[in-house]
């Protein structure tokens, strides 16, 4: 493959979880694959490690998703390795569960930083430096259709924002033909749902919970050919939780 022809791919919150299973899903797709994390160097460079050996490039870029400067210096970083970029995938986010009158104003500006500013944010700063026809995905919640238990009003609206947001940047980047389109996780095997997942699986219609490759089955449909035509939308993807 020459330089020409290389596909580039930038996750957001990518060293583990979704995001990491993102990655190699877009590596073995033939991208060479940026990511951010926040902690964990050890796995961020375990996983870039991990693309390199399979014959992809990859860049692990420390980045806080609550921070603009970092989000836009992940850009440039991605940019100055890689040249122009093919698709972005904003998975970064987080979840701190608290009924109503126990939710801190702390635990509050967070979620709205990270889940909403920082995913508007990352695109923002992106799709200067993405190719025409490119793909936006972002990595929403089946939460934003259906609350699922208490605690969640923060996480829950949060997540119904993106999924909101997304209509709006479609019709933005349409002229460009950059797609952007939504992917509604329900329960997965990932460290948010550390010590849940028994509870979660017996919930479920399947009687499971995702597994993390599966969501990032979604991320290839969506980056790939095959949905050139589709933008906008919200895919759910949750053994039908939501049903």
């Amino acid at each position: 493959m020459t330089i020409q022809e290389r596909k580039t791919a930038l996750v957001f919150g990518g060293a583990r979880g979704i995001g990491a299973a993102a990655v190699r899903r877009l590596a073995k797709d033939g991208y060479d694959v940026a990511f951010t994390y926040v902690s964990r160097p050890d796995s961020a460079k375990s996983l870039m490690t991990e693309i390199e050996e399979g014959g992809r490039r990859a860049v692990s870029i420390q980045a806080d998703s609550a921070d603009a400067e970092a989000i836009r210096a992940a850009v440039a970083k991605t940019v100055d390795a890689f040249g122009l970029i093919d698709a972005i995938v904003v998975n970064a986010g987080i979840l701190r569960l608290n009924t109503v009158e126990a939710v801190r104003l702390e635990e509050l500006d967070l979620m709205i930083d990270v889940n909403i500013r920082g995913v508007f944010l990352s695109i923002q700063s992106a799709v200067p430096h993405m190719k025409d026809g490119g793909r936006v995905i972002t990595i929403g919640s089946n939460t934003a259709e259906r609350t699922g238990m208490a605690g969640t009003s923060v996480y829950q609206f949060s997540k119904a924002a993106v999924a909101a947001m997304v209509k709006g940047l479609a019709l933005d980047l349409a002229t460009r033909r950059i797609t952007v389109n939504n992917i509604q996780p329900g329960p997965t095997n990932t460290d948010m749902n550390a010590g849940a997942i028994e509870m979660l699986s017996d919930r479920s219609p399947l009687k499971r919970v995702a597994n993390p490759d599966e969501i990032a089955g979604m991320v290839s449909y969506l980056a790939g050919p095959d949905t050139s035509f589709m933008t906008g939308a919200s895919l759910t993807i949750d053994g039908g939780w939501t049903l």
